[in-house]
């Protein structure tokens, strides 16, 4: 079992990323919020809302990620929404 997430720098400060499945997509988590501090089985709180912008073609992603596993909200638009699914490794930012 690999790495679920990375630290990811940016000009604003330090995040926690993670890829998406469901939107084929990278996702961040602020370091403010609750995490666990693993990287193989992480658990971040609040839940993660992307709005997306179905004119371009990406979803409303809802989430709770919980042990390294996403349980997608079914107020999501992708097809996963209400599954929950292991996160993949990290593999890098797309």
């Amino acid at each position: 079992m690999g790495a679920k997430v990375h630290e990811w720098k940016t000009s604003d400060g330090s995040h926690w990323a993670f890829h998406c499945p469901a939107c084929d997509a990278t996702h961040v988590f602020d370091k403010r919020w609750t995490w666990n501090g693993s990287v193989e089985k992480p658990t971040f709180a609040p839940s993660l809302l992307i709005h997306g912008d179905e004119k371009i073609g990406r979803p409303r992603c809802h989430s709770h990620v919980m042990d390294g596993k996403m349980a997608y909200c079914a107020d999501s638009t992708h097809a996963m929404k209400g599954q929950s699914v292991e996160l993949p490794d990290w593999s890098g930012i797309r």
